[in-house]
């Protein structure tokens, strides 16, 4: 095993250890353990995709740029991978890959997947289950985005970013919050001055700490319930 892979940490990314149990020895060579650091661009968009990338800790924002504009269209962590373009002949990305939470990640080269995938159909039974979990992921966040509340989505954007934290207060500014959810920053002033007024979260100068977690989850929408179980499972294969 390369000295760079801690051999416990390889199954705290539920799709790497589906796939390490069908194509481990071929796999396993080639895994490369990266810090995930807050703001870090996995790629951009345009450029080529020579990794893909499984969260064991943190998480990845998918962000759509369009003109002055952005918005994050999906969230990846623990459950899943970044760079599935590779994979579809499809080598320069589209989307932009911002690390929303501190973790780490094994890297793997794409063309490396790509090569085992072709020839190994229960990889590809695997990637095709997440890539259909990842698109309902998308369409849940845009239906989200344009019928709920700012605050409601707010309420969205915390509850699933401290599900893949272990980091208590979250280290997120208004700012960040307002480009990932493509609203206006005087909008999360407001939904967030809200829930401090109800006591479920404490909220100063770029840190939130959440005091009621129950309380939270009530005032959500219905997306959050969704999107918390977009995970593969066990029975995927």
């Amino acid at each position: 095993m390369p000295p760079s892979v801690c051999a416990a940490s390889l199954a705290h990314n539920r799709l790497l250890a589906l796939l390490l149990s069908i194509a481990r020895e071929r796999l396993l060579p080639y895994l490369e353990a990266v810090p995930l650091l807050v703001g870090n661009e996995l790629y951009q968009v345009g450029q080529k995709i020579r990794y893909v990338y499984f969260p064991t800790h943190g998480l990845v924002s998918l962000v759509h740029v369009v003109g002055q504009g952005e918005a994050q269209v999906a969230t990846v962590g623990c459950e899943g991978v970044i760079g599935l373009a590779a994979l579809m002949d499809c080598e320069h990305a589209r989307i932009h890959p911002i690390v929303q939470i501190a973790g780490s990640a094994y890297r793997l080269p794409s063309s490396v997947l790509k090569a085992e995938l072709y020839q190994n159909s229960e990889l590809q039974r695997v990637f095709l289950r997440y890539f259909h979990t990842l698109l309902m992921q998308i369409a849940q966040i845009a239906l989200c985005n344009r019928y709920h509340s700012i605050e409601q989505q707010l309420c969205r954007c915390l509850l699933l970013s401290t599900q893949h934290s272990f980091q208590q207060p979250l280290m997120l500014t208004q700012e960040q919050i307002a480009k990932l959810l493509g609203v206006r920053r005087e909008g999360v002033t407001l939904a967030a001055g809200r829930l401090q007024q109800l006591s479920v979260i404490r909220y100063h100068r770029g840190c939130i700490e959440i005091l009621d977690r129950a309380k939270l989850e009530r005032l959500a929408c219905e997306c959050y319930g969704t999107l918390k179980n977009k995970a593969p499972q066990e029975g995927a294969l």
